[in-house]
């Protein structure tokens, strides 16, 4: 085989002789030619080899990890077989090999991944293998949390639906992790809105070592059972193991899909012919017994039985046939231990889009045109400006549509100029909202979702830290999830413990996804506008209770105004002391120092606009030339984001401190509804102004 590293034109099978064995007279079989049964029983012995082939190399020290698909072939194969390559979408599960080599990607492509070599066309060597992936047929990169590709695979259903481009989602999974609330979720919102997802379910009886009925609650442990309430889902349990019968089934549920009946959910009854992944031993808790039932029910040989038994293939043929594959296997496998590992400078590429594209948008046009705007009125202008511009934003969240508008308005009057298809109600349901989201980024949508309080976007966390923010990273540029979120945050609204919450925190600990945090309309517009131009996910954060502040309105910008990421604000210039801070501490801050600047002090105070990026620059030079520094933000003071800052403050400019950092937060405690107490817990500008007064004198 020839060294290189472009396998796009490679076969399937070995060049040698012409992939092909003797067939007798009959022309089709369970609705099939005799070149598709062939294939079939290739690509299913293809994937069992490959499965022998690494754990080979496991023991050989040449590769690390694999989850081997032993018994899933023939499900595998008859749903790859049904996808359109190129149109449709597919969200697999670790498990999937055999899927993957049925929509057409090659076995050197697997080797390569599962080498973790330079080449690696599906993760650059950057994710664990059997996380499958592939550009060209529409495969995301998976991750390795069980679950979070329902939702996604939803939101890819959502953009066929709304775009009408007659794309089917295939996704996923073993029958452990429908025991996930995501899966229940994604079942939800594709059955209301019958949107085109084929869901399998490959169940083996076991989940690692725990088995289906420890697992599941429908009637004899079934999933198909488990799900009998939700209307418009095709439901089917059927013999995994039988290449026909599964053929036929995967036909009828992409037929189903297609022409617009809603979701189809396929329980395929599969065997687990070997342990769990490599790193596991299921002899340790399954008995031989068990361990010999799976081996009868083996889909190779009983498929390859029934094609001798027609005379589609003979026994002799059959035994060159596997050998040819096994060559090929071993000269795919070959071939890719010679590619190139990663080069380490590598490592740190593609965490955030690198295109460009952040820095060639025109910033400051038309900045004052319009009378003073209220915050939250400024945002729902920036959402109208920026979706008459571009089709592909779609605005959806809990309460968006007409008449509420959204709990706080944000998003009055959306749906109403654009339509519900636009502007939509989800389902009460963060992780749905964010990986919905997710889904319909990676799809070619640009997806600006609603959560209505930062306190309550914790169900989404997972699908925000291990999806929304590694994509980029994870696919090694090949794919990107420009996800807006939009999320109100904050206290002084007497909101009691679970209405005002800070999360920057949090967020800014996560690579990966920029973090906008406003302290005015005019900054709101023009950062919202902004980040419903880039290329990456953004967090976007406003504090409820600017809302409708007076002194946060501003004479609104023009629809052209755009603000960039990264660049603070300098509100007051001074000379004595810097204090760098961000949302409603801005204001709070310039109540409190009024009297200290009456007093002769001068103050410089820095807005930082946005979390990540974070305005390095103009931070070091006010504190470069102030020489003393206090930053102050709303959430606690352990661990608050403001450690970071003071940290980085310390690290580069602490040969110009003439005092100690100073930091002013909330107190270590949640905000309770009273207002006495709310005040007593965060930083009101009487407390900062005691403070400030303290470090002017050291």
């Amino acid at each position: 085989m020839t060294e290189k590293t472009s396998t796009k034109n490679k076969p399937i099978v070995s060049e040698k002789g012409n992939g092909k064995a003797p067939t007798g007279k009959k022309e089709r079989f369970g609705g099939l030619t005799k070149e598709e049964l062939m294939r079939a029983l290739r690509i299913m012995h293809l994937s069992r080899e490959i499965d022998n082939k690494i754990m080979r190399l496991l023991k050989q020290g040449k590769a690390f990890f694999h989850i081997a698909g032993a018994g899933h072939e023939a499900t595998q194969v008859a749903f790859g077989s049904a996808m359109k390559p190129g149109i449709d979408w597919g969200f697999p599960y670790y498990r999937d090999m055999a899927f993957m080599l049925a929509i057409g990607v090659k076995p050197e492509e697997i080797f390569l991944h599962m080498l973790a070599r330079e080449a690696d066309p599906m993760t650059g060597g950057r994710q664990m293998p059997c996380h499958w992936a592939s550009k060209e047929f529409n495969v995301p990169t998976q991750s390795s949390p069980t679950g979070t590709q329902f939702l996604q695979a939803v939101g890819s259903a959502m953009t066929a639906k709304r775009r009408n481009t007659g794309a089917v989602t295939y996704v996923s999974s073993g029958e452990g992790t429908t025991s996930q609330g995501e899966f229940h979720e994604a079942v939800n919102w594709a059955s209301r809105e019958k949107l085109p997802v084929v869901f399998v379910i490959q169940n083996n009886k076991w989940a690692i070592s725990v088995p289906v009925q420890d697992q599941t609650a429908g009637r004899n442990a079934s999933v198909v059972e488990m799900m009998r309430g939700y209307e418009n889902l095709l439901r089917m349990s059927v013999d995994g193991t039988d290449y026909l019968t599964m053929n036929a089934t995967a036909q009828t549920a992409f037929k189903h899909a297609r022409q617009g009946k809603g979701p189809a959910l396929i329980e395929a009854h599969t065997v687990r012919l070997f342990s769990h992944s490599s790193s596991d031993d299921q002899k340790k808790y399954r008995d031989q017994e068990s361990l010999a039932e799976d081996l009868k029910k083996d889909p190779i040989n009983i498929f390859a039985k029934k094609l001798i038994e027609k005379n589609y293939l003979t026994e002799l043929a059959y035994e060159e046939f596997k050998k040819e594959i096994i060559n090929h296997v071993n000269e795919a496998a070959e071939w890719a231990l010679k590619q190139p590992e990663p080069k380490p400078e590598s490592a740190i590429k593609y965490v955030l889009d690198e295109s460009g594209k952040r820095d060639k948008l025109e910033y400051g046009i038309n900045k004052y045109e319009g009378k003073p705007t209220v915050m939250v009125d400024a945002i729902n202008h920036a959402l109208r400006e920026e979706m008459e511009r571009n089709d592909k934003i779609y605005v959806f969240g809990e309460d968006v549509q007409d008449g509420k508008g959204g709990v706080f308005t944000a998003t009055k009057g959306l749906s109403t100029q654009f339509g519900n298809d636009r502007v939509f109600n989800s389902p009460l349901a963060e992780a749905s909202i964010a990986g919905v989201g997710i889904g319909m980024a990676l799809s070619g949508m640009k997806p600006c979702v609603e959560i209505q309080f930062g306190d309550y976007i914790w169900p989404a966390f997972m699908q925000m830290r291990d999806e929304l923010a590694t994509y980029r990273y994870r696919s090694n540029n090949l794919f990107e999830a420009p996800v807006v979120t939009r999320v109100a945050v904050g206290g002084f609204i007497h909101g009691g413990l679970f209405h005002s919450q800070n999360i920057e925190g949090f967020y800014a600990h996560i690579p990966g996804i920029l973090i906008a945090y406003p302290s005015n309309a005019a900054d709101a517009k023009g950062l919202l506008k902004t980040a419903l131009r880039l290329n990456d996910p953004v967090l976007f954060l406003e504090h409820k209770g600017l809302y409708r502040q007076s002194y946060a309105s501003r004479p609104e910008p023009g629809s052209d105004y755009l603000l960039p990421f990264g660049k603070a604000n300098v509100v007051n210039e001074g000379d004595d002391l810097t204090i760098v801070t961000y949302g409603a501490m801005v204001h709070e801050t310039n109540f409190a120092i009024k009297k200290l600047t009456e007093e002769g002090h001068s103050i410089e105070l820095i807005d930082l606009r946005t979390i990540n990026p974070l305005d390095n620059e103009t931070i070091f030079n006010s504190v470069k030339k102030t020489g003393k520094v206090c930053v102050i933000h709303e959430d606690t003071l352990t661990a608050g984001f403001g450690a970071e800052i003071a940290a980085r403050i310390a690290d580069e400019c602490f040969q110009y401190l003439d005092a100690p950092v100073k930091r002013i937060a909330a107190k270590d405690a949640f905000i309770p509804y009273s207002p006495n107490l709310e005040k007593e817990i965060l930083p009101t500008r009487t407390k900062i102004q005691e403070e400030l007064s303290e470090l002017l004198a050291y």
